[in-house]
Formats: structure tokens, C-alpha cells, sequence
């Protein structure tokens, strides 16, 4: 126990104090974006300061836009309609909504910021649930959580959300978005998703299908996929696709013409798929 005003030691008395701090986002050139982000949680009166830091990166190969008749790199300007081509520069450019045609309310930065409440500023939970009860189409974006300070009461979360199985649900404000937000654990680290809200998921609109399969066809299946059913293994699967490009980079410049990949099936996969009767392939 805190031995001046009787509190425990994961509680800090900054509590209602925000610290928040957002980036943009980051562009590197080798082939990726990253966010990082400095914000609290708060649960009951126990805060932790954080930094989020996306949990995977994008790797793409970046191609530039070039005319095609010259080759010289094709550049976007920013003007406006009004400018007769004079190039705007960032710092001038505001928000603007349009309400009717042509006339627009303007918003700045600071008027975003005065919407936000504290609570917003900071990621609040409001309650713990079990994580099948999330379908995975909610899920949007996923950070990696790490502790800036207050690290007892990082601990005591982390162990009540691996011993009880549960998941964190909060809210708050990230950049001019709020976000449904959910906090796990994974291999003993914290990690952060961001939710879609419900009204977001756009229903599917596919036709409802009533053909059903036999008891045969429906046999045939089962041991189709009992014999391809294997553990997941994420490290065994290769972006093949970027590497020929990569592949298709590297013989262009050396001025070789390119070739179609061989189409390669798997022998196994062919061998299940024959035992299905024609109909089905």
C-alpha cells in the first residue's frame, strides 16, 4: 500500500490528468506505413500511460505514376478552382463540409479538438467479454501495446485478462475517428484491435442459396476435408506473388523479356479434388 494517502501502488494520483499525443502516419520507403501513438487506459481509478505501435507491416513494392509516351514522372499539384492554377500549400489548406451547393462550413484542427471530451482523449473500459463473442468482421486495425509507466497496474491487467480469458472493450478517439477498441493478450503481451461499429458492416446482399447436398455428396466432402485439414502454420506461406514481381523488376532493368510463371498444382490437392463427383469441379 502507498503509505501517504492509503492507495494502492497501481493507482497513480495523474489519473485525471490526460496525456495523449497522436502521429500521423509514418511513410518509409521500404515498402511500408506505420502508426505510433502515445495514450492511457483506464480502468476503475488505475491509469496507464501507453505507446501503440501497429502490430504488422504491409510489405508492397511502390511503383511511380510516369507518362507514357516521355517517361517523366507524372506529379500531382494541389490548386483550387478559384486559383487559376496557383499551387495551394499545405498550411492553407482547412476542411470544409458542404452543406449546399458550393457553400461550405469551415473546421480546423482546434475546433476538432474542442468536440473531444476528456474520456475521448483516453481508452476508457467499459466492460470484459469472452473473445468468441466478437465476429472477426468487426476487427479493423491491431497494435502492439506497451507500457510507458505504471507498470504494476499494466501487470494486474494483463495477468485478470490471460487468468479470466476475457477481452477489454472500450472506447475512444483516434485521430477524428472514435473507435470501438478491444484488449487482449497474446504469447504474454498486450495487443489492441480497433472495432468496426455495427452499423458500419454492410449486410450481404448474396442470393440465399437452398440447393442442399445429398447424404452421399455431403459424405464425399467430409472426408475431403478431413484429409486436406492441417494446423495453421503463417510462416509457411510466402507472398510468391511479390517476389515475381521482384523477379520481374530485376529482368526488366536488365532488359530480358518476361515469362508466364508454370502453373504448378498440388498433387494432393488434385487427388482429393478427383474424388468429387464431376459435378462439383
Amino acid at each position: 500500500m502507498n503509505e501517504i494517502n492509503n492507495e494502492p501502488a497501481f493507482i497513480n494520483s495523474s489519473y485525471y490528468t490526460t496525456i495523449i499525443y497522436f502521429t500521423n502516419f509514418i511513410k518509409k520507403r521500404y515498402y511500408t506505413h506505420t502508426t505510433s501513438m502515445k495514450t492511457s487506459i483506464n480502468f476503475g481509478l488505475v491509469y496507464i500511460p501507453i505507446t501503440l505501435s501497429a502490430s504488422a507491416k504491409e510489405e508492397e513494392i511502390s511503383f511511380n505514376q510516369l507518362d507514357k509516351k516521355s517517361g517523366s514522372r507524372v506529379r500531382y499539384i494541389k490548386t483550387c478552382e478559384d486559383c487559376n492554377g496557383k499551387k495551394v500549400e499545405h498550411s492553407d489548406i482547412v476542411k470544409g463540409y458542404q452543406y449546399q451547393k458550393d457553400k461550405y462550413v469551415i473546421f480546423e484542427d482546434e475546433d476538432f479538438d474542442k468536440l473531444k471530451t476528456e474520456s475521448d482523449k483516453n481508452i476508457n473500459i467499459e466492460g470484459f467479454v469472452n473473445l468468441d463473442e466478437i465476429d472477426l468482421a468487426f476487427y479493423d486495425k491491431h497494435y502492439n501495446v506497451e507500457v510507458d509507466g505504471n507498470e504494476k497496474g499494466f501487470a494486474l491487467l494483463l495477468h485478470l485478462l490471460k487468468s479470466e480469458k476475457k477481452v477489454a472493450v472500450a472506447k475512444s478517439i483516434i485521430g477524428s475517428k472514435e473507435k470501438i477498441i478491444v484488449l487482449r493478450v497474446k504469447n504474454g503481451q498486450m495487443l489492441l484491435s480497433t472495432l468496426f461499429f455495427a452499423h458500419e458492416l454492410k449486410a450481404n446482399k448474396s442470393k440465399e442459396i437452398k440447393t442442399k447436398p445429398t447424404a452421399q455428396e455431403l459424405e464425399l466432402g467430409k472426408q475431403l476435408l478431413k484429409s486436406m485439414s492441417v494446423s495453421f502454420e503463417p510462416e509457411k506461406y510466402k507472398d510468391e506473388y511479390l517476389e515475381r514481381v521482384k523477379a520481374a523488376i530485376d529482368l526488366k532493368i536488365a532488359g530480358k523479356p518476361l515469362s508466364e510463371p508454370k502453373k504448378v498444382r498440388d498433387k494432393k490437392v488434385v487427388d482429393n479434388i478427383t474424388k468429387l463427383p464431376p459435378k462439383f469441379l
